[in-house]
């Protein structure tokens, strides 16, 4: 799993155009103020290591989100972070997970539209840990 993960003190975000045929149809548009963005990106290793993935996805969640002293996190699927990619099924597993234990800690979590392209406008704060990339 890769993380790329953003303070933004303002994220908009719009559904462009479906990507996977199995996915629902849904149009959204929406901004997001003093939030943490995280683009992720599921590797095929990622099916042997569930549990730890998902544990190590919310703990760097909630340590960005605490150091801006936010609850808000938005989840966007980026396929554009590594060559290997996992089955979308998988990627799908792990971000409802996320967002499940997040929201049991009081986090309010965004999940842009799985399966879309989706534009986007991000606003990055300037300090060092409002950049942030890991490899779980």
């Amino acid at each position: 799993m890769k993380l790329l993960m953003f303070y933004a003190p303002e994220f908009w975000f719009k559904t462009y155009q479906k990507v996977l045929q199995e996915v629902d149809d849904v149009e959204v548009e929406k901004k997001v103020i003093n939030t943490v963005v995280i683009f992720f990106h599921a590797e095929p290793s990622d099916m042997e290591r569930m549990s730890k993935v998902i544990t190590k996805f919310v703990k760097n969640a909630k340590w960005l989100a605490g150091k801006f002293k936010t609850k808000s996190v938005v989840l966007h699927s980026f396929n554009h972070l590594s060559p290997s990619k996992a089955p979308p099924e998988i990627a799908i597993k792990v971000v409802e997970e996320v967002r499940q234990r997040l929201e049991r800690t009081n986090y309010e979590v965004i999940i842009t539209p799985f399966g879309y392209l989706n534009e986007w406008r991000i606003h990055v704060a300037g300090e060092s840990l409002a950049k942030v990339f890991k490899e779980i």
